[in-house]
């Protein structure tokens, strides 16, 4: 009984490979959608609102490449939390336990939100109430922000 409850743990190969897919898929989709964006940035005409349109893709294109990678951290934080604990990893991707994967995911998702509220920002027509999604989007990185110093007050 103990080998088979120690060698279910390889279960967390399937999440983590299907994650690690999709996020390579993302990726990919944004290196095509950043060379079709940028072959129609030289089709159309010079102007301050083709500039525009142009900087909010390129956002858009930050957007969707931090969540591809928010999704490789979360694949490679699974393998190594339940196959594989000593990868060749970067220093600020080893991951050895749920708080360290919460912790990086943490600061991805605070940097999205940030971008994404950029994005708001850049496209904001003058009629809607940004007031709410940026307050709402400071609410939420404050309260992760407060619960990241209280991890690492919590370590030391």
């Amino acid at each position: 009984m103990r080998r088979f409850l120690a060698a279910t743990r390889y279960i967390a190969l399937i999440p983590s490979i299907c994650i690690f897919i999709a996020g390579t898929a993302l990726m990919v989709y944004g290196a095509i959608e950043s060379f079709q964006i940028i072959m129609h940035a030289f089709e159309e005409e010079v102007s301050s609102k083709g500039a525009k349109t142009l900087l909010l893709s390129a956002i858009e294109l930050v957007d969707l490449f931090l969540l591809a990678t928010v999704l490789y951290v979360i694949a490679i934080g699974l393998y190594e939390l339940f196959i594989d604990d000593d990868l060749p990893l970067p220093p600020w991707l080893i991951i050895h336990d749920l708080d360290d994967l919460k912790e990086k995911l943490i600061g991805v998702v605070i940097v999205v939100l940030g971008v994404l509220f950029l994005g708001q920002v850049i496209a904001w027509d003058g009629t809607r109430d940004l007031l709410n999604h940026g307050g709402a989007a400071a609410l939420v990185i404050a309260a992760l922000s407060y619960f990241l110093s209280l991890k690492k007050k919590a370590k030391e």
